[in-house]
């Protein structure tokens, strides 16, 4: 700030007594913690030398998990809860993905790309309509036609119902503050839940099959609607309520009239993460018998199929890709008024756009074929397999000077993760636990401290401490690399309008494939292990962090960086100085969602060889032992907890240090 203040100025005085004392705050904190860590250390070192968690402090909970599951399996098909309320619940989801099959398949492949095509045309214009229907024709091509209209239903249905329950939520947490209050915890707790730990809790209740898939895809996908619906109804313009309110109407009419249609962008938005995030869970929740697309790639990845994998990958990212812009586009043309030849868009443009989409369908059906013609496929998988088998041969080891991606692997482990591995099993596991209050309660405050101590504990009584430390040491060490990447790639695009424009299309396509698609190419390329599973969870994570990075880069005070200019600022100097301090909340953002999603996939990275707790899950699941699944996944929810509390400052602490 020293380039663009005077030093001798009031608001360079204030700004330098506030940042005085914010240091001397966290300071007094961390002389707290060293005062009682000189206490506490040495009886902790005189009755626990060792490392690693002691069995004293254990609780085996695998006994009572088991004796529960047990009870819940056999109780399935005759207790009156299951047969009269989470059975209804299981028929009426088989019913309606059912229905919602059956008329994707009546309409016909060529029905149900017109309905892609023209829906994307009403909402965004020709050229996304045109891409819709392309990507459903090469979904078709492909051979993918039937697992897509699977995965299709499955999505309808689950959006459709995590729209309904995270609207009516949000619309409580929007109009309750007490409501609001008592589900901001729970929203936040489910934001930092890997979806793996979705999975074993409605398996348990639901077993393998369709309705476990929908309603733990709901589960995972309705925190988003809720927490924007909330938002945008909080949020609404206080001087247009004060109108509204001033005219008599009551509050049905004032939610009616005025709340909802100004939090509509909010909702939208909130649709629009709905379908990406249950589009996501759809693809994993194949491991508990959803079928469709996930089915396929999990089924490949098993039998290391590369070239089947990514058959079943491009539908899965082309939808993707369709529905977040058909939605994005929605949400920015939501209550614009059409004009001239948009005139159209009003209800006379659904009405030509239902009949033409008839019409096609009805075409198709003269065809005699509703399914994807199969002279009309291409199979790639043989070639894909040739080309990983080239790779393998050239690439994967040997190659002179830089080595191969094996060797690269290989020398990743043994230099990065193994050395991190090992450091937090040779660290006291009380030295761990003082750690993490340490940085909890500097970045936040004693309740985040004490939320993080107790979580990062709760993995000591649950006797997985040593797996939950190799997944850290994945997570720390994919946490670093995507850091380093986003943050000199957020610099750059930030700096330069070029590298922006070349980098959107490709942050756009990475951060619509869902999590199981990343785990195709790095199997490809590095074949199975723990490095494969950080690879992945890099390259997942870094589009989030480099759009952030850019984006509160970008948003920094122009008349800031002008007056630095002004003053002979370098641009080393400005970026150091200015930028990089005047960006910090958003920074701290990246980092913590850097963080979020890279625990996500190291998680899933179980399947290439990931071991740790992400291995525990995965067993769990394919073997039936439901307590060794459940452990871990209440493992995976704890360090999840721990690292959102270590990474993301409170919004009490961001305001004493505005």
């Amino acid at each position: 700030m020293s380039a663009v203040t005077s030093v001798g100025s009031p608001a360079a005085a204030r700004t330098f007594s506030l940042r005085s004392l914010a240091r001397h705050r966290s300071l007094g904190k961390l002389l707290l913690l060293a005062v009682a860590a000189a206490v506490l250390v040495p009886f902790a070192n005189a009755q626990w030398s060792s490392g690693t968690w002691p069995g004293a402090l254990t609780v085996d909970v695998s006994e009572p998990l088991g004796t529960a599951s047990d009870w819940i399996i056999d109780n399935r098909d005759t207790h009156p809860l299951f047969l009269y309320f989470f059975g209804h619940i299981s028929n009426a989801v088989v019913v309606s993905v059912r229905a919602v099959y059956l008329v994707l398949l009546a309409l016909g492949w060529a029905g149900v790309t017109a309905v892609a095509g023209l829906i994307a045309w009403r909402v965004a214009g020709l050229r996304l309509a045109l891409s819709s229907a392309a990507s459903m024709a090469l979904c078709g091509v492909l051979g993918m036609w039937v697992p897509t209209m699977q995965t299709l239903a499955l999505m309808v249905v689950a959006v459709l119902a995590s729209v309904a329950l995270g609207g009516l939520l949000g619309l409580a947490a929007g109009l309750s503050d007490r409501t609001y209050r008592a589900l901001r915890p729970v929203l936040d707790t489910m934001q930092v839940l890997p979806a793996f730990a979705y999975l074993l809790p409605v398996v348990l209740v639901f077993g393998i099959g369709v309705p476990a898939a929908v309603l733990a895809t709901v589960v995972y996908a309705a925190p988003p609607m809720t927490r924007l619906t909330a938002l945008g109804l909080r949020h609404a313009d206080g001087g247009v309520m004060e109108a509204v309110a001033s005219l008599g109407a009551t509050g049905r009419q004032r939610l009616l009239t005025a709340r909802l249609p100004l939090a509509r962008k909010e909702l939208l938005l909130g649709v629009n993460q709905t379908i990406m995030m249950a589009l996501s869970m759809a693809v994993i929740a194949s491991m508990i018998g959803a079928g469709g697309l996930g089915d396929r790639v999990y089924q490949a990845l098993s039998s290391v199929d590369v070239g089947a994998a990514l058959t079943a990958g491009i539908p899965i990212v082309l939808l993707a890709v369709v529905l977040d812009r058909v939605t994005a586009a929605a949400g920015e043309k939501l209550g614009a008024e059409p004009t001239g030849p948009e005139a159209l868009r009003g209800w006379r443009g659904w009405g030509l756009a239902a009949v033409a989409a008839a019409a096609v369908a009805l075409a198709g059906r003269f065809t005699g074929s509703l399914t994807w013609p199969e002279s009309w496929t291409y199979a790639i998988a043989e070639p894909v397999n040739t080309a990983k088998d080239w790779m393998v041969d050239h690439l994967y080891t040997g190659v002179p000077v830089v080595g191969g991606t094996a060797d690269w692997a290989a020398h990743f482990t043994r230099w990065v993760l193994d050395p991190v591995r090992s450091g937090l099993l040779g660290l006291p596991w009380w030295g761990v636990l003082l750690i993490v209050a340490a940085l909890a309660w500097v970045i936040g405050t004693w309740q985040t401290a004490l939320t993080a101590v107790l979580s990062m504990a709760a993995i000591g009584v649950l006797g997985v401490w040593k797996p939950s430390m190799d997944t850290l040491s994945q997570v720390l060490a994919a946490v670093a690399v995507t850091l380093v990447l986003g943050f000199l790639i957020g610099i750059a695009a930030a700096r330069s309008a070029r590298v922006e424009r070349m980098l959107r299309p490709v942050l756009d396509v990475f951060q619509t494939m869902p999590q199981f698609v990343y785990l195709i190419p790095v199997v490809a390329l590095f074949a199975v292990g723990r490095a494969p599973a950080v690879a992945a969870a890099v390259v997942y994570a870094l589009p989030a962090v480099v759009r952030i990075t850019t984006q509160g880069l970008k948003q920094v005070d122009p008349a800031a960086l002008e007056s630095a200019r002004s003053m002979g600022a370098t641009t080393v100097q400005q970026l150091r100085r200015v930028q990089l301090p005047l960006a910090r909340p958003a920074l701290l953002l990246a980092v913590n969602q850097g963080v979020v999603l890279v625990l996500a996939v190291v998680i899933i990275g179980g399947l290439v060889g990931g071991g740790a707790l992400g291995y525990d899950v995965v067993a769990g699941l394919a073997r039936g032992e439901l307590a060794t699944g459940l452990v871990a996944g209440a493992a995976i929810v704890c360090l999840g907890l721990v690292l959102d509390r270590v990474t993301q400052p409170t919004a009490r602490r961001e305001r004493k240090e505005s």
